[in-house]
């Protein structure tokens, strides 16, 4: 059976890319939480990678690397800059170099749709990125760890996955659709950059835990958008969740603000991975029936 090393699989799309392997792969989970009780299938490995630790306790041969943990102080600049960096930067370098010397052939990094920046079109991956200092932090550390990834393509398939924000049930409330769905359950107003607001192409995790799991059958390097069905405004996405809430959403539309559009292409994704099919509206009623359930 081949084995699989997972980073972040207790996270959003991590718990689902486990349950997709579960049984056909050698599962590995990095845990922080030295019991490991929440990987449930798989080998718990003790590390924290925002913290020092080595790969003394992986395992000697691995098939491939899944690298989808993300500092949970992304936001907090310049507070946690060092952890970010740790997370998102410099671990990948160690867990590259941990691929190559266990004989990896496939190595897949999480990275973010956000590194493109914004525009009114749809972006494409062979799009050239401006390193700036306007990208911002955390995306700057994403953007470096792709650039890393690169250099080690010689030596195993190397998948960039950069996701279009992901949803699903039990994500962190500070995410951006679950601070939606509180704002539109609490009546407080979502803010409309313009009459519409900003558009974008949401991911349910069913379809980004698909788009990573079968990364794995690749053979060949790629980078890859992965993002939902459907480009929708913020003020789509909204009038969604009030209808499936049954509460009309508020919103206060800023007319001297322009709108950041962020849609990524999924063309590439559609004829290597196969199409997203989670629609919105199904999405956010799987969500809002999870909340329910807890």
């Amino acid at each position: 059976m081949k084995r699989c090393v997972i980073t972040g699989a207790t996270g959003l799309i991590g718990r689902h890319v486990a349950e997709r392997l579960r049984g056909s792969w050698e599962l590995y989970g990095l845990n922080k939480k030295p019991a490991g009780s929440d990987l449930q299938g798989l080998e718990s490995i003790h590390c924290d990678l925002g913290d020092e630790w080595s790969t003394e306790q992986f395992p000697r041969s691995v098939d491939a690397v899944i690298h989808l943990a993300q500092s949970e102080h992304f936001r907090e600049f310049p507070g946690y800059s060092e952890h970010i960096f740790r997370v998102n930067t410099a671990s990948t370098l160690r867990l590259l170099e941990y691929a190559r010397k266990a004989k990896a052939q496939t190595f897949i990094l999480a990275s973010s749709g956000g590194i493109y920046g914004h525009g009114d079109e749809g972006f494409k991956e062979d799009r050239p990125i401006e390193a700036k200092g306007d990208l911002g932090f955390y995306l700057g550390t994403k953007l470096c760890a792709e650039v890393l990834a690169e250099n080690y393509a010689s030596f195993m398939v190397i998948i960039i996955l950069r996701f279009f924000f992901v949803y699903g049930p039990g994500q962190r409330p500070t995410m951006f659709i679950p601070r939606l769905l509180r704002a539109a359950q609490e009546g407080e107003p979502i803010l409309l950059s313009g009459e519409n607001g900003l558009k974008c192409n949401p991911t349910f995790v069913t379809d980004a835990a698909s788009a990573v799991s079968r990364s794995l059958g690749l053979k060949a390097s790629h980078k890859i958008n992965v993002g939902g069905p459907e480009v929708l405004s913020l003020r789509q996405i909204g009038q969604s969740i009030g209808e499936v809430l049954g509460r009309p959403p508020v919103f206060k539309v800023q007319k001297d603000s322009e709108p950041q559009h962020l849609v990524g292409d999924i063309k590439k994704m559609v004829q290597l991975l196969g199409p997203p099919v989670v629609k919105f509206r199904e999405g956010i009623s799987r969500c809002i029936e999870g909340r329910e359930h807890v």
